[in-house]
């Protein structure tokens, strides 16, 4: 098995080629079946191989990187659709562009906990819901769930289920236009296993954790304007921060 991760994560067994049957891996190691077995079952655990019902276990693809920092809230970029991605995690790594988009889902929920704290409302107080499912090129790579007072975006794009960005600047301006600028964000960062659902929803394959991310987004009278839940599948992402050392 070790063997057969080397020559994987090397590149030596390219993304996509076919590993022997477990009979041959079996003979080519002088291993029992079972144990051969037991070594594709660990291989796909660890999100390196996928297998294909009477076909046989691949090298899993690999999927650009894209590289989330406190950047990617500037407000130049609120309109952008596109999105640069990376080959591998390394900063030097030849990036690319790819398309994104998303779907949208929005309705009037009651706060939970978690919100209602964010907020600063009563739990079971009715809130704006934008659930929205985000794709590269057509791939699912998150969801993000975004929480809203009804009294700050009541007749706003913010409140309209069309696909895409909100209005033609995205949520933050749509907020700006409303009065209540963007100026702080809080991001609170968790890695899990995934739900049975989510594991469905971002096509993630065994194995493969999520990041959760839950962000705070303030005026700068420091007034929440927006809460939100995302989560990330682990392998399309890696967060990026640079920042001065506090005193």
């Amino acid at each position: 098995m070790a063997d057969l991760r080397a020559d994987i994560t090397a590149g030596h067994l390219p993304a996509g080629a076919k590993l022997p049957s477990v009979r041959d891996l079996a003979d080519q190691y002088g291993v029992s079946r079972n144990t051969a077995n037991k070594a594709l079952i660990t291989l796909k655990a660890e999100g390196l191989i996928i297998t294909r019902h009477g076909s046989g276990a691949y090298v899993r693809e690999a999927y650009p990187i894209r590289r989330l920092g406190p950047d990617r809230y500037a407000r130049h970029r609120w309109q952008r659709t596109t999105i640069e991605v990376f080959a591998t995690e390394q900063p030097k790594s030849a990036s690319a562009q790819q398309r994104g988009h998303q779907t949208q889902d929005v309705s009037l929920v009651e706060a939970d906990e978690a919100v209602a704290t964010a907020l600063g409302i009563e739990p079971g107080s009715p809130v704006y819901e934008r659930a929205r499912v985000m794709t590269r090129d057509g791939i699912p790579t998150h969801t993000m769930n975004s929480y809203y007072r009804p009294a700050d975006v009541e007749g706003t794009p913010l409140v309209d289920p069309t696909p895409g960005i909100a209005g033609q600047g995205g949520g933050f301006q749509v907020l700006t236009d409303q009065g209540l600028p963007p100026h702080q964000i809080t991001e609170d960062i968790s890695a899990r296993m995934p739900t049975a659902e989510e594991t469905l929803l971002l096509d993630l394959p065994a194995g493969e954790p999520v990041v959760e991310l839950r962000r705070t987004t303030r005026t700068a009278e420091g007034q929440v304007i927006e809460y939100a839940r995302g989560i990330h599948s682990a392998s399309r992402f890696t967060w990026s921060y640079t920042f001065d050392i506090p005193d």
